[in-house]
């Protein structure tokens, strides 16, 4: 089943039981999902791996959002964000622990031959493909530094 058809019907389902920051934030899962749809030079069809970014995109939004709220006391805001990623979160893969993202990134740099800080370029390209979704940029980036630099 297609991200789309599955937020319909949870979107269904969020109307039926009067759920309304679920319903919002399927709401707007798929406004971003019917724009990427129906953007210039858009085929119509979403593949998985553009949905899955598109979802990462929406949940680090609501986690940034999330953040500064907290830093300014508006702990009404911040609460509405983390429902709406929770939802959110739903749709996205498990996301890789840090020992897991560990093992699979070292995997990556014997891959790609990658000996020195020098070669995070290329060690980042494959990475950001292969995880797209499972971790966040952040983390791959800081684990990558580490890596190499030790």
């Amino acid at each position: 089943m297609s991200l789309k058809t599955q937020i319909d019907n949870d979107i269904k389902q969020a109307m039926l039981a009067k759920e309304k920051d679920t319903l919002t934030a399927l709401r707007s899962i798929k406004s971003l999902i019917l724009l990427e749809e129906t953007k210039e030079g858009g085929t119509g069809d979403l593949k998985l791996e553009d949905e899955m970014r598109l979802l990462t995109k929406a949940a680090k939004q609501r986690r940034e959002s999330a953040e500064i709220f907290q830093q300014q006391n508006r702990h009404d805001l911040a609460d509405k964000e983390l429902a709406e990623l929770a939802v959110i979160e739903r749709y996205l893969p498990k996301q890789l622990s840090a020992d897991e993202l560990e093992a699979k990134l070292r995997d990556i740099i014997s891959r790609v031959g990658a000996a020195s800080p020098a070669d995070m370029g290329k060690v980042m390209g494959a990475a950001t493909k292969e995880l797209a979704g499972k971790a966040e940029g952040r983390a791959i980036s800081e684990t990558v530094k580490r890596l190499l630099a030790g």
